[in-house]
């Protein structure tokens, strides 16, 4: 067994009558990096803390390394934290903050030195072991505390929400910081984040969760691709979700009917019949002029808003169904034959439409807010 293996079993958690966690199951292979994604409240950071021992389980069984520690003290488990507040002691430099664990485990201070500045240059802190905390940028405080979790050589790091603090472009950089620190010291990493991005970028693997349960679990690509439930696919990233009815499969696509147009999605079961969903996603969706609308997987629009995003332009359409739609367009710094009110046609292709259970829409139903419409203008 690889060292730093979680494995949780039917693993719950009630506050009286809340049931925060419920039943969950879960299989972290060591020197993995994990993380926990989904909205407040879903239970993730109580799956984290259960993990951690500051929470015990009122049902289930948490295994490390397969022993079962689900009611062992916090401090005799081989795992260790950095939350989202970093936690450092003010009065104490940037050398004794990470030493303190070595402190109290009563190590030689020959060893203690070495295992500090080794720490320290894992994180590309060498040279501030004599700052204070008060001192430092948020970025350098969230390496110190990083440092002090790693010194002590632990079998798993949790790290509940630990960039949350920082600015956005501060965030980016330390995602690809914290994941490469991750393959360097090669333990493994269970990150909770409410944060999309974050999840996709640094995970080999993550969970959604919603509601105290697990919605799917996959690698990244494959669960932002292939969304197995409405909520994740509405949740994670932006998605067009259409109301549609299944008609079966036609060679081995589900034909749905949006209104009086048909489309064929290649993906999800192909047998649906009756009330379904169908999700694609904006950089998926082709925009083409308004003469094309006879081609199959296509439905006529006319252009809402287009929306300047930097690296993208977001087109909104306001298809003849009745529903607005997204196009994603890369920015080539071409000027785009749109405006509101020109006419288009969507074309969605076949592999990137995907039908999804109907059960539980009407929680879906209400699309994510965008924050990149946040504060932009209407070209």
């Amino acid at each position: 067994m690889t060292r730093g293996e979680i494995l949780l079993i039917e693993l719950s958690k009630r506050f009286g009558d809340l049931v925060a966690v419920d039943s969950i199951d879960l299989n972290i292979a060591g020197a993995e990096f994990f993380s926990l994604l989904g909205p407040s409240g879903c239970g993730k950071t109580t799956t984290l803390r259960m993990i951690a021992g500051f929470e015990q389980p009122t049902e289930g069984r948490i295994l490390l390394d397969g022993v079962d520690v689900a009611y062992t003290p916090p401090h005799k488990r081989n795992v260790n934290t950095v939350f989202q507040n970093y936690a450092l002691f003010p009065h104490l430099n940037v050398f004794d903050n990470v030493a303190f664990g070595l402190r109290r485990a009563k190590r030689p201070k020959d060893e203690l030195r070495r295992r500090v500045g080794e720490a320290l240059e894992l994180v590309q802190l060498s040279g501030f072991e004599r700052r204070k905390s008060s001192q430092l940028s948020g970025g350098q405080q969230q390496r110190v505390a990083l440092a002090r979790a790693l010194v002590l050589n632990p079998a798993v790091l949790l790290l509940d929400e630990p960039l949350g603090a920082l600015d956005a472009k501060l965030r980016k950089t330390l995602q690809i910081e914290l994941k490469t620190l991750q393959q360097e010291v090669g333990i493994t990493f269970l990150y909770v984040t409410h944060d999309q991005e974050e999840a996709l970028t640094m995970s080999d693997r993550l969970a959604v969760m919603n509601g105290g349960r697990i919605e799917q679990i996959g690698a990244p690509q494959d669960v932002y691709e292939t969304p197995e439930t409405l909520f994740v696919a509405d949740f994670l990233g932006v998605s067009n979700l259409m109301d549609a009815t299944g008609r079966g499969s036609v060679d081995g696509r589900c034909r749905v009917e949006i209104g009086r147009f048909e489309l064929d999605a290649g993906g999800g079961p192909s047998d649906v019949t009756g009330a379904a969903k169908v999700v694609i996603r904006p950089e998926r969706v082709e925009l083409e002029p308004h003469e094309a609308d006879s081609g199959p997987n296509r439905l006529p629009g006319m252009v809402e808003r287009v929306v300047y995003v930097g690296s993208a332009v977001q087109v909104l359409v306001r298809v003849a169904t009745g529903e607005t739609l997204q196009a994603l367009v890369t920015n080539t710094g071409a000027e785009l034959p749109y405006e509101q009110g020109t006419p288009v046609t969507l074309h969605f292709p076949a592999d990137a439409l995907r039908v999804v259970p109907a059960e539980g829409a009407s929680e879906a139903e209400e699309p994510a807010e965008d924050s990149s419409l946040s504060g932009l203008e209407s070209r």
